[in-house]
This record gives C-alpha cells, sequence and structure tokens, in this order.
C-alpha cells in the first residue's frame, strides 16, 4: 500500500517523511475496523517505528490497558505533528491519564510532547461531552504560558486548544475570548497571532449563534 507520492504530498504538509510510507489515513481506519482492538498488536505496530503503523496502533489500542509507561513512551517517540494528533484523538484522550497529561506534557519543552498537551486540551473539549467546565478552566492558565512560544507546532496547537474550549459553551467563550485578550497584550508575534486568530471565530456570528441556540435547547 506504500505509495511514494502521497509521502511528497506529505512532506509540503511538514509531515515527517522518516519512514514513512505514504498509506492514507483513510486506509489505515479501515484497516483498524477490520482489525478492531488489539493491545498487544498495538505495542508491536508502534515498535516497528513505521509513521503509519505508529497511527495504526492508536486506532486499534484498547484505551483501558493503556499504561502511564506506555502513554509517556509513546509521546517521547513523536516525531511528526500527524502522529501526535492521531494518537491524542484516537487513543490518549480515552485513557485515565487524559486530563493529568494536558499538564505534564504542556509543561515539557521538547516540541511534540508540548503540543501534545494542547492537542489533548483541544480534543477533550471536543470529545467529553459530559465534563463540567471546571474540568477546562485551568487549561486557560496552561494555554496563556504556551503562547508565547513561537515553534509552529506549538502554537497551532495552543491556539487549536483555546477555540475548541471556547466553542463548548457560552460561558466558556466569555472566558476565552478574555484570556484571547490578555494573550494579545503579550509582546510575542507568536502570542499575537494565536489570539487575533482565535477571536476572528470565538466571536463570529457563526459561534454566537449556535452557543445561543444550544442554551435555548
Amino acid at each position: 500500500m506504500a505509495n511514494p507520492e502521497n509521502v511528497k504530498g506529505m512532506e509540503r504538509f511538514g509531515i515527517s517523511t522518516k519512514n514513512t510510507l505514504g498509506v492514507s489515513v483513510t486506509d489505515l481506519r479501515k484497516m483498524a475496523k477490520d482489525i478492531r482492538s488489539n493491545h498487544v498488536l498495538a505495542e508491536k505496530l508502534w515498535s516497528s517505528g513505521i509513521h503509519e503503523a505508529r497511527i495504526l496502533a492508536a486506532m486499534v489500542e484498547e484505551p483501558e490497558k493503556v499504561s502511564e509507561n506506555q502513554i509517556d513512551r509513546w509521546v517521547n517517540d513523536f516525531d511528526s505533528w500527524d502522529v501526535c494528533d492521531q494518537c491524542c484523538s484516537n487513543l490518549f484522550d480515552k485513557t485515565k491519564w487524559a486530563y493529568q497529561k494536558t499538564f505534564e506534557w504542556s509543561s515539557q519543552e521538547k516540541e511534540f510532547v508540548k503540543r501534545a498537551g494542547y492537542v489533548m486540551m483541544a480534543v477533550l473539549a471536543v470529545h467529553d461531552k459530559e465534563a463540567e467546565d471546571k474540568k477546562f478552566v485551568p487549561f486557560f492558565r496552561l494555554i496563556k504560558k504556551g503562547a508565547t512560544d513561537e515553534r509552529n507546532f506549538v502554537k497551532k496547537a495552543v491556539n487549536w486548544a483555546l477555540r475548541q474550549i471556547g466553542k463548548r459553551n457560552i460561558r466558556l467563550n466569555a472566558l476565552a475570548i478574555e484570556v484571547a485578550k490578555e494573550i494579545e497584550g503579550l509582546d510575542s508575534e507568536s502570542a499575537k497571532w494565536i489570539a487575533s486568530d482565535a477571536l476572528r471565530e470565538l466571536e463570529s456570528i457563526q459561534v454566537e449563534t449556535r452557543l445561543k441556540s444550544a442554551i435555548d435547547k
């Protein structure tokens, strides 16, 4: 299923080409559906070091069998933003370590570990429908702290986290807008981009209408 042309395309999007075959995520999802959950296989796939095998590993792993050692080991192996994001959204956010790791990883210096901390905030904001606001409020402090990191893959994750939390409901939207305006005042190009991009969406008519509609229901 390897496709060298896909690898070239992936490189243009900043995806690592190291041990990369060019298999599409769509095909990986089909494979995962056929394989189903398999903890032993997931570890073997991850150990292969192959880019797509690691994405597939996150799709077939069993969240309840993931240990803290495993989740930390995997995150420290990240060498590309897409593997990071796929692991966070397909697996890590479903483990019992999810909220704990947002704090730990977002405070680390290693680029893709730090990105993972903020990606986790974003995907939890989308996936954990039943979580109370108090679960997300502490993330604002971490978002403000990470806003001055000028590295592209970190700043985009910080921005993503701020926007997704701010779209959960009216209260968190107001808090997110307030934090974005604080970030806007920081002496950092990254912070100013994060703030302006987030405010464009969080203060939009579309988001306001959707959140008010949710209250009416």
